[in-house]
């Protein structure tokens, strides 16, 4: 890592604090909006988040429309039905308005409705071919950091494989953390993003390809989230905490965008796409496992980040990673790949996989494929 050559990137306006949601309307009006369509999920519906959304742009003049049809890990089938929605009313700028899916498949969406093509075409980095469409996001979870990344992951809808599309065009020019919608998340949803985020500031601090800035996210990322985590877990209601751990999570995502993610994300899109295993739980699994593994090489920068956390003593990248076991613990999230079912025959393929991710080239330790067979026994 060097501090004195290096570029680091921020695209995304950051409005925060309760009750901001309702300033959708008026951020829409700034941006040129007049036709907006709001991409949500049924869950977020139902707990109302999205109609206020709705309301702030309708108070406004501007004319909103909703497309729903958003479920967990977004394929290209809900991107082509997302884009559908979005030319058949003509929209001017697209709002992501739920988890990280939500605003993954609107990201998804703009670049073809902006360029054309088809979802594989933008598999990669610097794949628009102009301009794009406005948008906001307004993350009703505190995990992905969507909201503040320019990449959209998909996956193909046949063969399950995610696609990292990322393109600094696509990133959100405004980012609405707004804690009062993170309150009617289900404690396991709370659960899984939490233990996301709290990986993405690990992972982060970490890669080879970190600079002097994103490290300062990542730390402070894993400050907010590491201190405020557990206070969720035990008072859901808590709107200081959730805040703290939103933020923690977008702080995060700035990190990702400017210094990628390692080893734990690139093992647990094989499981996710195989086993159907939550991201975040799979995350969660495996992220314990590669930091004992990376410690030979970083077990300096795990003590530093552990060492953060009050009245931790004698810190050591073993105690990094029993400290991360312990707060999956109190997610009560599974802690092994057995709980999934995992068929201990397909483990080679999916270390094949996960050696060919992409985020496996940012981990500090080299890894072949038969080192991932060893974290995936490990993890079973």
């Amino acid at each position: 890592m060097s501090s004195s050559a290096f570029e680091f990137r921020s695209r995304t306006r950051l409005v925060v604090g309760p009750g901001t949601l309702d300033r959708l309307g008026e951020l829409t009006e700034e941006l040129g909006g007049h036709r907006a369509l709001v991409v949500s999920d049924s869950g977020v519906v139902a707990a109302g988040h999205t109609g206020r959304g709705i309301e702030s742009l309708r108070r406004r003049g501007i004319e909103a429309f909703l497309f729903e049809g958003v479920e967990e890990n977004p394929t290209t089938r809900h991107v082509r039905d997302c884009v559908a929605a979005a030319k058949e009313h003509a929209v001017d700028l697209i709002v992501g308005l739920g988890g990280g899916s939500s605003i993954d498949c609107a990201k998804g969406a703009n670049f073809i409705v902006s360029c054309g093509g088809e979802m594989k075409d933008y598999w990669g980095v610097g794949k628009a071919t102009g301009p794009m469409l406005p948008m906001i996001a307004v993350p009703t979870t505190a995990g992905t950091g969507s909201e503040t990344q320019s990449f959209a992951l998909i996956a193909d809808e046949t063969s399950h494989q995610k696609m990292a599309c990322g393109d600094r065009r696509a990133a959100c020019r405004v980012a609405i953390l707004d804690p009062e919608t993170t309150v009617s998340q289900p404690a396991a949803v709370t659960a899984a993003t939490g233990i996301d985020a709290i990986a993405h500031a690990v992972e982060t601090f970490v890669t080879n390809s970190r600079n002097t800035i994103s490290m300062a996210f990542s730390r402070e990322a894993w400050r907010l989230l590491a201190s405020n985590f557990e206070r969720v877990l035990d008072n859901p209601s808590d709107l200081a905490a959730r805040a703290e751990v939103q933020l923690g999570a977008s702080l995060a995502g700035l990190a990702i965008e400017n210094s990628m993610l390692g080893a734990a994300h690139s093992a647990a899109n094989p499981l996710t796409a195989h086993f159907g295993v939550v991201h975040g739980v799979a995350v969660g699994i495996m992220l314990p496992h590669v930091v004992r593994f990376n410690t030979e090489v970083v077990g300096q920068d795990y003590r530093e980040l552990l060492g953060t956390c009050a009245g931790t003593r004698n810190t050591s990248g073993q105690n990094l990673a029993d400290h991360l076991e312990k707060l999956r613990e109190l997610s009560r999230l599974p802690g092994d790949l057995g709980s999934w079912n995992v068929d201990p025959s397909t483990l080679p393929r999916l270390a094949e996989e996960a050696a060919a991710q992409w985020t496996a080239q940012f981990n500090p330790r080299n890894l072949s494929s038969e080192d991932f067979l060893g974290l995936y026994r490990n993890a079973l």
